[in-house]
């Protein structure tokens, strides 16, 4: 599988699991630019590193503008959403149990 050969939805985002191994799943998720809001609260610490394009996210009640390259640390258990994405935002996401 090649990482970067993925459609870009036309609403939300699409997400692949690439590795389940033992405490760890990495996805790969591709952003429109037309999300539903949704909370996300995740019993795993997860890091998300952009790929591509923009993002703002907002963990607890603070926001953070990601671009290409910038990563974040989730913590298990912290509340999060995407506010916003660029059409095509790739991301990688790592859940660690």
């Amino acid at each position: 599988m090649n990482l970067f050969d993925y459609t870009v939805p036309a609403t939300d985002e699409t997400f692949t699991t690439l590795l389940t191994h033992k405490n760890i799943t990495i996805n790969r998720i591709v952003s429109s630019n037309s999300l539903e809001a949704q909370t996300y609260l995740q019993e795993e610490d997860e890091w998300v590193v952009l790929l591509e394009g923009e993002a703002i996210l907002q963990i607890k009640e603070e926001e953070r503008k990601l671009t290409k390259g910038d990563s974040v640390l989730i913590p298990a258990k912290t509340p999060h959403k995407v506010l916003q994405t660029q059409k095509g935002t790739l991301w990688l996401a790592v859940h660690i149990n």
